[in-house]
């Protein structure tokens, strides 16, 4: 039949039009005629009667229940009485016969009454707000899942919000720790290339926040995080703690969820967090063709009236790593966090200083950078780096084969297909020992030389059977200056040459290798003179002509004549 509304229009139209009486419609749509009555008088039907419970048992109580609640008004918050202290003290002190349920539903609708009526309570309510262009901003941090390297992970989603133009910056890191905190704040600012000039609201977060002093907006602030507020020049207002402060930043609230359903839904699947993040840095800059609701004009147009009037970014960049002194062990590794991370063998023992960032961990020897790995997210994870270990395998190098260092060259791919070519073949050639050695000044060389030309420089080797060290550096300059194989004929590598034959030229080390009686027959004849000293000879008869006299008291020795061969 549809709605009591659309009931009433057609009883109305078949009174008009058809003629219908009262008990004739009645009959028809299956209503009383009271009903036909009310239809034909008003086109609007009756709001529903909503009835009106009454706890006649616990009428005589109220009174009672009312002055429990008005003791608590000067109580402490923590001593205000529950529903069921005041139930049982109706049963204990007045012998009241009331169930529970209905007690604790009129302390639930009286006790705001009556605290209101006191003053102790203020009507919830929001009011609008409008924020000056350049003045404020919001942050806060929300949870994120990816799907990382394979592994589904939680992770962290930083967002930093204008107020004014609702121009937003994200960054996805493995914890929302101290590090995490404040290098989300300058890929902010240098993102929106400057700094709110007022102030930029936040939860209680415990990357700032220490302590939270309750009654009052003052909180204890970590150290850290007055320097890095110093250093930029903005104030901090921290909001309400639990779901009232929510609402004091609502904006960034809402952006965490839109950008989260927006693009993080379904969830992403990166290598990396910087992949990661280098997709949510495009994502932002399309996010400012969007308009809010309510505005005529989109983000980026509001930003680009707002950005002038942020502050200018301080000339110096604040370095965000937690700074830590770790203390190397025997096996060249520090602890950080519950995970390890190498340094160079030569360090074994010393402390070192490390700054922990949200996406790096950087190493330092005094001043001097000594090794920089990716964070580890996972607990007692590794990051071993096989150049730290090659002065030790220098001495050691039966250790390289089962080692932990070049597992993890080979699943990083710096340890090459040309690598283990190279090896396999110079232990074929100098032993398992020494070949290892050529292996690992090979590896040396990756220290002042570009990747691409040392596995330029050891494939050539290869090529000519050559599988030393010494070859693969020159063969790496040659490389690096543009001297390649297969060139043309004016730029070819010396080892390359052409015969009449269409034999190639082999090594010496392929002699040995393979038969050397046949490769011997196989190569051209030597069509060069033989050596001679002739030209040394004229040399040294120069030099006995010009040299001057001898004398030995008063005689006088000349030159010497005749041959001096």
């Amino acid at each position: 039949m549809g709605s009591r509304m659309q009931l009433f229009a057609q009883i109305r139209r078949d009174a008009r039009v058809e003629g219908l009486g009262i008990r004739a419609l009645a009959r028809k749509y299956r209503v009383g005629r009271d009903t036909v009555r009310e239809a034909l008088q008003s086109p609007q039907p009756a709001p529903r009667k909503v009835p009106v419970r009454t706890s006649p048992k616990l009428g005589p109580w109220k009174p009672h229940i009312d002055a429990m609640l008005r003791q608590d008004l000067d109580a402490p918050r923590k001593q205000h009485q529950t529903a069921t202290r005041i139930w049982n003290r109706l049963i204990d002190e007045h012998g009241a016969d009331v169930s529970y349920a209905v007690v604790r539903d009129y302390v639930r609708r009286r006790r705001p009454e009556i605290e209101t009526e006191a003053g102790k309570r203020t009507v919830a309510a929001f009011v609008p707000q409008q924020h000056a262009p350049g003045m404020e901003a919001e942050v806060d941090f929300g949870e994120v899942w990816v799907i990382l390297a394979g592994v589904k992970t939680k992770c962290h989603l930083f967002v930093f919000r204008l107020s004014a133009s609702g121009k937003a910056v994200h960054r996805v890191y493995p914890t929302q720790a101290q590090e995490a905190f404040l290098e989300g704040h300058i890929a902010a600012f240098e993102t929106i290339s400057g700094v709110p000039a007022l102030q930029i609201k936040y939860d209680n977060l415990t990357p700032a926040v220490v302590r939270v002093i309750h009654g009052t907006r003052d909180r204890v602030e970590n150290d850290r995080w007055v320097l890095f507020r110093s250093h930029y020049g903005f104030d901090a207002f921290y909001c309400e703690p639990g779901i009232d402060g929510a609402h004091e930043k609502g904006g960034v609230e809402g952006e965490v969820g839109r950008f989260r359903r927006t693009w993080l839904s379904p969830v992403p699947i990166v290598d990396s967090l910087d992949q990661l993040n280098t997709m949510i840095a495009e994502w932002d800059a399309r996010d400012d063709a969007r308009r809010i609701t309510g505005r005529r004009s989109s983000v980026g147009e509001d930003f680009a009236l707002e950005q002038p009037l942020l502050q200018p970014l301080p000339a110096e960049r604040f370095d965000p790593g937690l700074v830590l002194h770790p203390r190397v062990d025997r096996s060249a590794l520090i602890t950080v966090r519950q995970a390890k991370y190498s340094v160079p063998a030569r360090l074994i023992g010393r402390q070192v200083r490390v700054s922990l960032r949200a996406s790096e961990v950087v190493v330092f020897d005094g001043r001097a950078q000594v090794a920089r790995h990716p964070r580890v997210v996972e607990r007692f994870g590794e990051s071993i780096v096989l150049d730290h270990y090659l002065e030790v395998l220098q001495h050691k190098p039966g250790a390289l084969p089962g080692s932990t260092a070049l597992a993890a060259a080979r699943t990083a791919g710096t340890f090459t297909a040309a690598h283990e070519a190279f090896w396999q073949e110079s232990r074929k050639v100098n032993g398992d020992s020494r070949g290892t050695r050529e292996l690992i000044d090979v590896l040396l060389l990756h220290r002042g030389m570009r990747v691409a030309d040392v596995i330029a420089a050891i494939r050539a080797a290869l090529t000519v059977g050559a599988v030393t060290a010494d070859v693969v550096a020159v063969e790496a300059r040659l490389h690096a200056s543009g001297t390649v194989l297969g060139g043309s004929s004016s730029n070819r590598h010396p080892a390359q040459h052409d015969v009449d034959d269409g034999k190639r030229i082999v090594s010496l080390t392929q002699c040995r290798l393979t038969d050397p009686a046949a490769v011997i027959a196989g190569l051209p004849a030597d069509a060069r003179p033989l050596p001679s000293v002739a030209a040394y000879d004229e040399l040294l008869r120069r030099r006995i002509k010009n040299t001057p006299p001898t004398t030995t008291g008063s005689d006088v020795v000349g030159p010497l004549e005749g041959n001096t061969a």
